[in-house]
């Protein structure tokens, strides 16, 4: 290898690999991509770009599957510039990769929304280093009204034709990721499963109420995944276990969770951890506007929400989303003595393999990009790094 202002290394990092935690690792990067991963301290001699992490723990960036928003910006009305504020404050909290989520809304909003992230993921908007949008992840519309949580029941829909699906505008970029939460009782929410599978959507059980009879039916359809567990469900019962007993049995589904303490008491956490296990199960932050703003009264989805010591609520006395980060969820995982490996495939690999982006993220591997965040030992962020480059200065 020739000197080349193209390569990095990062050298003396604790480094979280997908087979275990190695001391004292090299990691070599090359126009964006891990190119060679070394023991012993070993530094080639012809890298031009060095950089000491000093012990730092080294993990795969956080991918942030579900959130709506923070400092102040709220993607169904966010322009360019907006998003970019966001993804600026996601990487300074360790975030590479995130789907803006978007709420039940008229067709316009969806139009809108899904040409400002075109515009967000194109390359003529690739300039300081960010997080990326790697999609869209649509929460609705096709959902429960019974279970709406804080969304706008006057926008839910039902499924009678495919064209039902045209307002779901997609991302025009190649590789964009379309995500969508459905409740599959609804009319005709199975064959609306098939049709979004067909379409190469990733579909995922949300905002429902459905029995195990329907939800078996949905993840033969191709819904194998659920959204914000525990969340906006039929509520666990002895006698009636519903989706979310459902989901704590069947292996083949994997589930997100807003780790906050607040939509999921950490007990709550234990359990979902003890039944779906590190593989299958997903940190996510369900952010909103308000994060990163600190306490006080918001406008959030035409209606005013509070926040106070940091737990959202709406006029309808709902939870409105989170104001916590992907960090702050893994700090709390880390908090419950879950192990550090464990952790790093809820906040990185298991998102990444939920997108079908598993090849390119997720892990710290040779050949997969170079999106990376170090940690001090006090858990905070010290840098991040998006494709190998660094991202300015970091606010934790």
């Amino acid at each position: 290898m020739t000197a080349n202002s193209n390569v990095l290394t990062l050298k003396g990092v604790r480094a979280v690999l997908p087979e275990g935690i190695r001391e004292d690792l090299t990691v070599i990067v090359e126009n964006g991509l891990i190119v060679d991963l070394l023991t012993d301290g070993k530094v080639p001699s012809t890298v031009a770009n060095s950089i000491d992490l000093n012990g730092l723990t080294l993990l795969p960036g956080f991918i942030d599957v579900h959130i709506h928003g923070a400092v102040g910006v709220d993607t169904m009305e966010a322009s360019v510039d907006d998003l970019n504020r966001v993804a600026f404050y996601l990487a300074t909290n360790g975030v590479t990769g995130w789907l803006p989520t978007l709420v039940p809304g008229p067709d316009e909003d969806y139009k809108r929304v899904a040409e400002t992230v075109s515009v967000l993921m194109s390359k003529k908007n690739q300039g300081s280093a960010r997080a990326r949008a790697l999609g869209l992840h649509y929460e609705g519309p096709f959902i429960n009204s019974a279970q709406c949580g804080a969304l706008r029941p006057p926008y839910f829909r039902t499924f009678t034709a495919s064209s039902d699906v045209d307002p779901l505008r997609k991302v025009n970029i190649e590789g964009a990721v379309h995500l969508t939460t459905l409740a599959p009782e609804i009319p005709g929410g199975i064959e609306l499963i098939k049709e979004l599978t067909a379409r190469g959507w990733v579909v995922s059980i949300g905002h429902t109420r459905a029995q195990p009879d329907v939800l078996d039916l949905a993840c033969d359809a191709g819904a194998k995944h659920m959204t914000h567990f525990m969340n906006a469900m039929a509520p666990l019962h002895h006698r009636a276990p519903g989706p979310i007993g459902w989901g704590l049995l069947r292996d083949d589904v994997t589930c997100d969770i807003i780790a906050d303490g607040v939509h999921t008491a950490p007990m709550m956490l234990k359990l979902a951890l003890r039944c779906k296990t590190a593989e299958r199960l997903a940190l996510i932050s369900d952010a909103v506007s308000p994060t990163g703003l600190g306490d006080g009264e918001y406008q959030i989805w035409g209606e005013k929400i509070s926040v106070v010591n940091g737990k959202t609520q709406n006029e309808r006395g709902s939870i409105a989303g989170s104001v916590v980060t992907m960090l702050d969820t893994v700090k709390m995982m880390l908090n419950l003595e879950v192990s550090l490996e464990e952790v790093s495939k809820m906040a990185s690999g298991n998102p990444a393999r939920l997108l079908g982006l598993e090849d390119q993220i997720g892990s710290i591997e040779v050949g997969k990009r170079a999106d990376l965040v170090t940690l001090d030992p006090n858990m905070r962020v010290v840098h991040t790094f998006i494709g190998g480059r660094q991202v300015g200065k970091i606010g934790n």
